[in-house]
Protein backbone atom coordinates (compact mmCIF):
# COMPACT_ATOMS: atom_id res chain seq x y z
CA UNK A 1 0.00 0.00 0.00
CA UNK A 2 2.82 2.41 0.85
CA UNK A 3 4.54 1.65 -2.46
CA UNK A 4 1.39 2.55 -4.39
CA UNK A 5 1.03 5.84 -2.50
CA UNK A 6 4.67 6.72 -3.24
CA UNK A 7 4.08 5.78 -6.90
CA UNK A 8 1.01 8.03 -6.93
CA UNK A 9 2.92 11.00 -5.50
CA UNK A 10 5.85 10.57 -7.89
CA UNK A 11 3.61 10.13 -10.91
CA UNK A 12 1.59 13.19 -9.86
CA UNK A 13 4.71 15.34 -9.74
CA UNK A 14 5.98 13.96 -13.06
CA UNK A 15 2.59 14.53 -14.66
CA UNK A 16 2.50 18.15 -13.52
CA UNK A 17 6.01 18.70 -14.81
CA UNK A 18 5.40 17.06 -18.17
CA UNK A 19 2.20 19.02 -18.73
CA UNK A 20 3.95 22.28 -17.90
CA UNK A 21 6.70 21.48 -20.42
CA UNK A 22 4.25 21.45 -23.32
CA UNK A 23 4.30 24.50 -25.52
CA UNK A 24 1.31 26.81 -25.53
CA UNK A 25 -1.06 26.66 -28.48
CA UNK A 26 -1.97 30.23 -29.35
CA UNK A 27 -3.16 32.83 -26.88
CA UNK A 28 -4.38 32.07 -23.45
CA UNK A 29 -2.92 31.63 -20.02
CA UNK A 30 0.47 30.57 -21.41
CA UNK A 31 0.93 34.12 -22.74
CA UNK A 32 0.48 35.51 -19.22
CA UNK A 33 3.58 33.62 -18.07
CA UNK A 34 5.71 34.59 -21.07
CA UNK A 35 4.67 31.87 -23.50
CA UNK A 36 4.20 34.31 -26.33
CA UNK A 37 7.60 35.90 -25.92
CA UNK A 38 9.87 32.86 -26.19
CA UNK A 39 9.49 31.83 -29.83
CA UNK A 40 13.12 30.70 -30.04
CA UNK A 41 12.58 28.09 -27.35
CA UNK A 42 9.87 26.22 -29.24
CA UNK A 43 10.50 22.49 -29.35
CA UNK A 44 10.71 20.48 -32.53
CA UNK A 45 8.04 18.10 -33.70
CA UNK A 46 9.96 15.02 -32.55
CA UNK A 47 10.54 16.42 -29.08
CA UNK A 48 6.87 17.36 -28.78
CA UNK A 49 5.77 13.86 -29.82
CA UNK A 50 8.14 12.28 -27.31
CA UNK A 51 6.84 14.60 -24.61
CA UNK A 52 3.28 13.59 -25.54
CA UNK A 53 4.19 9.91 -25.20
CA UNK A 54 5.86 10.48 -21.85
CA UNK A 55 2.85 12.46 -20.60
CA UNK A 56 0.43 9.73 -21.70
CA UNK A 57 2.55 7.03 -20.07
CA UNK A 58 2.81 8.92 -16.78
CA UNK A 59 -0.94 9.64 -16.88
CA UNK A 60 -1.66 5.92 -17.30
CA UNK A 61 0.58 5.06 -14.35
CA UNK A 62 -1.15 7.75 -12.30
CA UNK A 63 -4.65 6.51 -13.21
CA UNK A 64 -3.77 2.88 -12.51
CA UNK A 65 -2.29 3.76 -9.13
CA UNK A 66 -5.43 5.74 -8.22
CA UNK A 67 -7.61 2.76 -9.15
CA UNK A 68 -5.35 0.35 -7.26
CA UNK A 69 -5.39 2.49 -4.11
CA UNK A 70 -9.18 2.76 -4.38
CA UNK A 71 -9.55 -1.01 -4.69
CA UNK A 72 -7.16 -1.66 -1.82
CA UNK A 73 -9.03 0.80 0.37
CA UNK A 74 -12.35 -0.86 -0.44
CA UNK A 75 -10.97 -4.35 0.25
CA UNK A 76 -9.31 -3.27 3.51
CA UNK A 77 -12.50 -1.83 4.98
Amino acid sequence: MIISVVLLVLSSLLLIGSILLHKGRGGGISDVFGGGISTSMRSSGVAERNLNRITIGVALVWALSVVFIGLMTKVAS
